[in-house]
């Protein structure tokens, strides 16, 4: 049987300066297409680089630079209607979807993407925890970026909660019509979530967070996530006192990912010679520490149909299980002092985002969660709550991270000894909010609202291993004296002019 011919091309990650970063995957993956006896054969390799560490290089410009790259390199390769494979690694992740989404995320466009496969390893799909350390702190982790300081516009779009991000992201779960499959593209995600504690950075934490690589969330790493638009209706408004009723959050629209392929690699890091999910791979086929991460590729790139992707993201799903399963309980033996003892749950990201209903955005608010049938945040389960993030850029935004597990209900854990090292916890059946906005009073103001806690929120908003945006829509009020017309032609000073009667209605 003839062998299909394949191209590859792999796309490295953030602040990377030589191509070694790619270890021996790119001959690993030759050689084992041939000894697998695989009914394909890599015809051509290009290994990707581009430059991130310069402040005014942005992702935008890789992902445009990219384009032209294929163009002019690889239209040989390509030719006979002929795609290629491509392999990228955290942010090459985010830049190949940018690239995807701009030029070829369009219905009107009747041209198929020349990229058949996208084989993502770690990538930042949602951002990294670690880029709001700065450019500056994060080149003094030598291990993770080798002194080289991160470019600022890269980082920008790393930051959790970025606008770009957000945008990417929203329109990938939004889309109307699947573009997973032959004639669209068949998109992977392939990480780890283990921390290789020898290069743990004791002034960096997200260095050793659990539910991540050390760089990437496992949630914010998955494309499988959702958008909710909670939406504030318009306040009413008493005749006689002008008082203002704080109206109801309700659900304005929900929307889920297509189902995408997600592979969870057992002791796997995010970078390194000797855990990282990509660095870490030798060519020799010897190599058994990366044999999982090779046959995911492997198996990635032989689909070719919606129902074997759909068969292999089951077969993912069901190893992922397994794999968070025993790694849940991780325990270092010391000589002569205690066992440590780390917990590997699974985990959520919920990313907010606060505007009002003409479009500003509401940068100064509180957030609080709730939970129960009386709203209540005290009926929270303790130690839920792992970190939060406010944008620096876009402060409207701010990204939480939960502990799904413990959320959700799970049981106790126990060591080989029998030793108990983790209780029980109880989960939540439901969960709402409630937002305390600012300015609270004044000619343009805004009122505080909830969503009373009900399953319904709890089921849509909080999935493991995934991130969900919320888009909070508030109403901005504004009172008719903001804007008056007085008759006659004799001037009066309106400078202390207070804010109350009548607000404009909505429709305006």
């Amino acid at each position: 049987m003839q062998h299909k011919k394949i191209t590859l091309v792999f796309v490295h990650g953030w602040s990377v300066t030589d191509t070694d970063t790619y270890g021996g995957l790119p001959e690993r993956l030759q050689i084992e297409a041939v000894n697998a006896g695989l009914e394909l054969e890599i015809k051509q390799i290009f290994l990707g680089r581009y430059i991130s560490f310069h402040d005014e290089v942005t992702l935008q410009d890789i992902s445009r630079a990219f384009a032209a790259a294929v163009e002019d390199e690889l239209s040989a390769s390509l030719s006979n209607n002929n795609r290629f494979v491509c392999i990228t690694h955290s942010t090459g992740g985010p830049v190949i979807r940018d690239w995807w989404s701009r030029y070829y995320n369009n219905p009107a466009k009747k041209n198929i993407c020349p990229m058949s496969h996208l084989i993502m390893l770690a990538p930042a799909n949602y951002g990294s925890a670690l880029a709001q350390l700065g450019k500056g702190r994060l080149s003094r982790m030598k291990f993770w970026f080798g002194g080289v300081e991160p470019g600022q516009g890269v980082l920008d779009w790393l930051e959790l909660g970025s606008q770009e991000s957000w945008q990417l992201n929203q329109d990938w779960i939004t889309r109307e019509q699947d573009p997973i499959g032959a004639k669209g593209i068949f998109p992977f995600v392939v990480t780890g979530q283990s921390i290789d504690h020898a290069v743990y950075d004791h002034l960096n934490t997200y260095t050793g967070e659990t539910g991540s690589d050390g760089v990437v969330r496992v949630a914010a790493a998955n494309l499988q996530g959702q958008y909710i638009k909670l939406s504030q209706q318009f306040p009413e408004q008493d005749k006689q006192s002008g008082d203002l009723s704080a109206a109801k959050l309700e659900i304005d629209s929900y929307h889920a990912a297509p189902d995408s392929a997600l592979c969870i690699i057992k002791n796997k890091s995010h970078s390194g010679r000797k855990m990282g999910i990509m660095r870490s791979v030798k060519k020799q086929v010897s190599d058994k520490s990366s044999q999982d991460t090779v046959e995911a590729i492997l198996s990635c790139i032989k689909v070719s149909s919606k129902q074997q992707y759909n068969r292999l993201s089951q077969i993912f799903a069901q190893k992922n299980h397994t794999v968070q399963k025993q790694q849940q309980l991780e325990v270092v033996q010391h000589l002569l002092h205690r066992n440590s003892y780390f917990i590997h749950d699974k985990y959520s990201m919920l990313i907010f985002r606060v505007c009002d209903h003409q479009g500003f955005a509401v940068k100064d608010y509180d957030l609080l969660l709730t939970a129960g049938d009386e709203s209540n945040p005290s009926h929270l389960p303790r130690g839920f709550f792992q970190d939060k993030q406010r944008n620096i850029k876009n402060p409207e935004t701010i990204s939480y991270y939960f502990n799904h597990d413990i959320m959700r209900g799970c049981e106790e854990i126990v060591d080989k000894q029998g030793k108990v090292v983790r209780e029980k916890f109880i989960g939540i059946k439901k969960l709402g909010l409630k937002i305390i906005p600012r300015p609270s009073n004044g000619f343009v103001h805004y009122l505080p609202c909830e969503i009373t806690a009900t399953s319904e929120l709890l089921e849509k908003a909080l999935r493991a291993n995934s991130t969900t945006l919320i888009e909070i829509c508030l109403q901005r009020v504004v009172y008719k004296n903001v804007m008056r017309l007085d008759k006659g032609v004799k001037s009066k000073s309106f400078k202390k002019v207070k804010a109350d009667g009548d607000i404009v209605d909505s429709n305006y």
